[in-house]
């Protein structure tokens, strides 16, 4: 999943926000939105949607099965 983590920092960069703003954002803990970064963890499917939603991408966009 190299790829979403590319993407998730992408977004997050372009969009100006910290770790600690998204981890807010998606109601997690600094550490835990860190490991989505890493690639140690995955996020839940909600957290996944959420995360789409907040950067208007599709999640198929996030997960690298589509382009924008």
């Amino acid at each position: 999943m190299k790829i979403f983590q590319e993407r998730l920092k992408e977004q997050r960069t372009l969009y100006g926000k910290t770790q600690r703003q998204m981890a807010e954002h998606l109601g997690i803990s600094q550490p835990s939105y860190i490991r989505y970064e890493k690639g140690t963890a995955e996020p839940t499917l909600e957290k996944l949607v959420a995360l789409a939603d907040f950067f208007d991408v599709s999640v198929d966009y996030l997960l690298g099965r589509a382009d924008l």
